[in-house]
């Protein structure tokens, strides 16, 4: 066989190897010790050059220069297509699967327990009302039957701007400048947060929000409270939770009661939340104070009605099992996203 032959017979096999291979860079580097390394098959022709004639050698020479030429530069496509196969790997994006949602966070505990308190007296006809935080010494304490020197002051340890100007308490002034500016009946429920100075300590904070609901209208009466309140907590607790009521005193409710319901944690056996007693705490309530509608023009002799309040923080609490309030308020993203 002729070198001519020789070097067409290496050039067909390395079509064949370069087609019949699966490509990656260990089968590359296979074949470039194959036709390249120093006991390949286009170095084992360059050993020919020696056997031939002088004036043979030159083109014979020229042939193989090509060859290894020829050969180098299959294997370095080879090469390239590799590493591009890679990149397009690397940076492939289908545009037809579906898009990835961005985390979009959640509501916050406290607000998702006033947004479900809302929701349950919204279904009972009880429209929603909304005041400034920062209110008059008149809203939120005379109209309400704290006159200057009461002693109930005490218990609203108060934030004054200045004399007459104040962080509101509670949200009872909302029902005062509603029962100012409207003529019965009313029905609305005041939700918001309210300011206090007080000692932050694991039970309580300085801000927290209060939910409270005012109705008045001719021949309200307690048992009309005592029914809303109860389908409030069968509806919020559970169909099985049970409620009482206790005697207890407010300036601008007469007769006051605070409301108790059952364990909805140990079903009022006993245990360490409800403090082995039973019963949890969760709002305070009464009948309005005819003083409350001489102070905002509603004739007492012609309308009665109802008011309560409760504080979402600790119905928070006690719904979600937390026994710390001031984790409400640190915006903790490790403590929110347990919610």
């Amino acid at each position: 066989m002729t070198l001519d032959q020789e070097i067409d017979g290496v050039r067909q096999q390395l079509q064949q190897d370069l087609s019949q291979i699966n490509p990656t860079q260990a089968t590359l580097e296979t074949l470039r010790i194959r036709y390249l390394g120093k006991k390949g098959i286009v170095p084992a022709l360059f050993r020919y050059l020696p056997k031939l004639a002088v004036e043979e050698r030159p083109d014979a020479g020229q042939m193989l220069n090509q060859l290894k030429n020829e050969t180098e530069k299959a294997l370095d496509d080879l090469h390239q297509y590799l590493i591009h196969q890679q990149e397009n790997r690397a940076t492939f994006f289908d545009y037809t699967l579906p898009g990835k949602r961005p985390p979009v966070g959640h509501l916050h505990p406290v607000t998702r327990t006033m947004n479900a308190i809302i929701d349950i007296f919204r279904r009972m006809g009880f429209s929603i009302a909304f005041g400034p935080e920062i209110e008059t010494d008149y809203n939120n304490f005379q109209a309400l039957n704290f006159p200057d020197n009461h002693p109930a002051r005490d218990m609203q340890d108060t934030f004054f701007i200045d004399r007459d100007i104040l962080l509101r308490t509670h949200t009872s002034p909302i029902q005062v400048r509603t029962m100012l500016q409207n003529k019965p009946p009313i029905r609305i429920l005041a939700p918001g947060r309210v300011y206090r100075n007080e000692a932050i300590n694991p039970r309580s904070y300085c801000m927290f929000h209060q939910i409270e609901g005012l109705y008045v209208d001719e021949q309200v009466t307690f048992a009309e409270l005592k029914t809303t309140l109860d389908i409030f907590a069968k509806q919020f607790f559970g169909a099985g939770v049970k409620t009482r009521l206790r005697p207890s005193f407010f300036p601008f409710t007469e007769p006051s009661a605070e409301m108790d319901i059952s364990c909805f944690i140990c079903g009022g056996s006993g245990c360490r939340v409800c403090k082995q007693t039973g019963w949890l705490e969760i709002l305070g309530c009464g009948m309005v104070d005819p003083n409350v509608f001489r102070s905002v023009g509603i004739d007492p002799e012609k309308y009665t009605g109802y008011a309560f309040g409760m504080g979402p923080d600790r119905i928070s609490l006690l719904k979600y099992g937390i026994d710390d309030i001031r984790l409400l308020f640190e915006g903790d993203i490790r403590f929110l996203n347990q919610f």
